[in-house]
């Protein structure tokens, strides 16, 4: 472990369109920030660790400016090295396609500064542009899209919002009882398949999810195409993005993912048991680069029971 880790490269927060100009961008960050103490963005500002674009500083007396940028560093007292490697598997000068392991964040968040996806990336290339085109939970391994030019980055993004990207998953859980029984008295018929559709919502913590009363927001494909025991082997297709979706989806039908710390019950915060990950992988992405309009379609080693 390192002790009090900044980050290397800076993170930034847009400041609002309507902001009372006379207030300050310390008051701002304060308030925003609402999880760190005013003393901590005090000393920072004093240290000189919150800066324009420009790199200008930014004082203790400095105003707001309606929509501009105000770049600072993440630090934190601890970070823990991840002792697994990203892969490349494809680089070209638009676009990479990285197999993230387990428990390595995709950007700087929580305790992790320098410890991210996106930084290991960087230093490797020393393209300092990439930037994730899409979500990938820190718990969860597999194939991410990552942009490498800003001109092009929107074309990357659109594939997500125009659903012109196929991503599929796996993952390992326990059956339910009645999928038990029906393999125990030989009616288990592979594949089952289910369409699960409901409207999930910020849960306590916010950090969480859970499925609320309304009109569906989400909407995945699942199949159980292997049993060993009474554990499966599934294959998912979320067909929309919302956070947490297969996690949440999979205990919607009784059989949470094995080794889920927030799902169906939030565990206490600890280190991380690297011998124990989340058994949920990003297997494949399939598309038509936006660019080249070359067929990707890449897959790294799945899940075995």
């Amino acid at each position: 472990m390192t002790a009090s880790a900044r980050a290397a490269q800076p993170s930034y927060v847009v400041l609002p369109r309507e902001i009372d100009p006379d207030s300050t961008v310390l008051q701002f960050l304060v308030q925003h920030f609402n999880r760190i103490d005013a003393a901590t963005w005090r000393t920072r500002v004093l240290e000189g660790k919150v800066h324009w674009l420009d790199g200008s500083l930014i004082t203790r007396e400095t105003q707001c400016r309606p929509m501009a940028r105000v770049y600072y560093y993440r630090e934190v007292p601890v970070e823990a090295k991840i002792p697994f490697e990203e892969r490349i598997l494809h680089q070209d000068e638009h676009a990479i396609l990285v197999y993230k392991p387990h428990f390595l964040p995709v950007t700087p968040s929580g305790n992790f500064v320098n410890e991210c996806l996106v930084h290991r990336l960087r230093l490797k290339t020393g393209i300092s542009t990439i930037v994730p085109a899409h979500r990938l939970d820190r718990e969860t391994a597999g194939i991410i899209l990552m942009t490498v030019t800003p001109e092009t980055r929107h074309l990357y993004h659109a594939l997500f919002v125009d659903k012109q990207i196929r991503k599929e998953y796996q993952a390992l859980a326990r059956l339910t009882p009645a999928l038990q029984a029906q393999l125990a008295a030989g009616e288990l018929q592979l594949p089952v398949h289910w369409t699960v559709k409901n409207r999930l919502q910020k849960g306590l913590p916010s950090f969480t999810m859970r499925v609320a009363e309304g009109e569906a927001n989400s909407h995945s494909e699942i199949s159980l195409v292997a049993v060993k025991g009474n554990l499966g082997l599934f294959e998912l297709s979320p067909i929309t993005g919302k956070t947490h979706q297969l996690r949440v989806h999979m205990q919607s039908l009784g059989m949470p993912l094995l080794n889920d710390r927030f799902y169906p019950q939030l565990q206490p915060k600890g280190a991380d048991d690297f011998a124990q990950p989340l058994q949920l992988l990003a297997r494949r992405l399939s598309f038509i680069d936006p660019v080249s309009g070359l067929s990707r379609d890449l897959a790294c080693e799945g899940l075995t029971l």
